[in-house]
């Protein structure tokens, strides 16, 4: 029997690998159900999914985000990875907005070139990782990442990546409405979050 707690557990394979190595690791893995496994800073990382309570309000993101988004693509969140090949990264994010070209691809780790939107749910246990290291990959990369900071009551909209990362974003308090730029050219409601935190 496997026991997981709720703090991330940090596995290094023995033998130091690469990029890929790591990517054949991650798919033998047997992980518990709720848990998912990432590749962050050439680690393997396993670290559960989030509290019950927040499901309804990511669904509601989902649903709000679904029909604004680009032809093709579609709004998910079932626990899929993405490959950052060029950061040696690989992450499965809460929610995603991808082209569904991406799952017609063999294997089970999809490309990240793929995704025009991801959208990540802080825990103490992942909050330095969406802050950090996520947000630098995604930033050089993906076109907008929505990061809604459940320690801080705020959601922040990150846009326009660039080699460096975002060079622009926005952050509202739960509650406030916030725009979710091209290609989604959405007025987002976060009052679910607001919801969430006062009923937790």
């Amino acid at each position: 029997m496997t026991t997981m707690t709720e703090h991330p557990t940090t596995t290094t394979p023995s033998t130091p690998g690469d990029f890929e190595d790591l990517l054949r690791t991650v798919a033998e893995l047997d992980v518990p159900e709720g848990f998912k496994a990432e590749i962050i800073k050439g680690k393997i990382v396993v670290s559960p999914w989030s509290l019950l309570r927040y499901a309804l309000p990511m669904d509601n993101l989902r649903e709000q985000l679904a029909p604004r988004a680009p032809t093709g693509h579609r709004a998910m969140t079932a626990p899929f990875l993405f490959r950052f090949s060029s950061a040696k990264r690989a992450f499965g994010p809460d929610l995603y907005v991808v082209d569904e070209e991406a799952f017609r691809a063999p294997g089970n780790v999809a490309m990240g070139a793929a995704l025009s939107l991801v959208a990540e749910l802080t825990s103490p246990s992942t909050r330095e990782d969406d802050w950090q290291d996520k947000l630098e990959t995604y930033g050089r990369q993906v076109p907008v990442y929505l990061l809604v900071d459940m320690q801080e009551e705020e959601l922040t909209v990150f846009w326009d990546p660039s080699g460096r990362g975002y060079r622009s974003r926005t952050t509202v308090p739960f509650g406030e409405p916030v725009t979710v730029p091209e290609p989604f050219g959405l007025e987002l409601d976060t009052t679910a979050f607001a919801q969430a935190v006062s009923e937790g």
